[in-house]
């Protein structure tokens, strides 16, 4: 009898010792529901914000703002070899086009800066402003002085001289916001680049010829 009782309660306690934990069983699923819920949580955050973001476009249709350099001359563009100096006189027409019906633009900030063989010789800061929808404006910018520029190669400066006509390049560094009705985005940074590839010399109110209008490239 005794025998019978031992051997009775040493299976309880092999059997009791392998069954499963419920305190860890609970602990799991717990975790794999708050998982589940969080995944569920972020995708349909996802597709809102996919659904959002398509209404806006729909809505906005958003065009890329356009930018040209109407006119551009010289009325002086004279190096000098020995003192590495340039000395300038450039006059600049720029218009910026806004296309979009809805959107309109804060330019908060205007960098103009004026390069030859890839060397900035001159910057102005222009007026910021600010441009409707459906809108075109004009800019004015002049670059006017002296700077020290050590040129890499004086016989491409000396033909272009000889044809009356300089390739310059002209740089807008922009601050934006944009306004959708009453909302106001944040800023952005971008650069405008006009490559102005015969600039002439306007020399004894005579000209060797016209300026061709630029399209320029905007880089965001």
């Amino acid at each position: 009898m005794s025998k019978s009782r031992e051997s009775f309660h040493s299976h309880g306690r092999r059997g009791g010792g392998g069954g499963c934990n419920p305190c860890g069983c609970c602990c799991g699923c717990l975790f794999n529901c708050f998982l589940s819920c969080i995944c569920q949580i972020l995708c349909t955050l996802l597709v809102i914000a996919g659904v959002v973001a398509a209404v806006l476009w729909l809505v906005f249709r958003p065009n890329a703002l356009r930018f040209y350099v109407d006119d551009a001359t010289l009325t002086q563009f004279d190096y000098s070899a020995s003192g590495k100096t340039l000395r300038y006189n450039l006059a600049a027409s720029i218009s910026i086009r806004n296309p979009n019906k809805r959107i309109g633009v804060y330019y908060d900030t205007i960098e103009a800066r004026a390069l030859y063989d890839n060397q900035r010789f001159d910057a102005v800061n222009l007026d910021p402003f600010f441009q409707g929808t459906k809108n075109t404006s004009n800019l004015q910018s002049t670059f006017k002085g002296q700077n020290s520029l050590p040129l890499r190669d004086d016989s491409k400066y000396s033909e272009q001289k000889r044809n009356g006509a300089y390739e310059i390049d002209l740089k807008l560094y922009l601050k934006i916001r944009l306004k959708f009705w009453f909302i106001k985005s944040k800023t952005f940074k971008c650069t405008i680049n006009c490559n102005l590839e015969k600039v002439p010399l306007v020399s004894n109110g005579t000209s060797p010829g016209n300026f061709e209008r630029t399209t320029c490239h905007l880089d965001w």
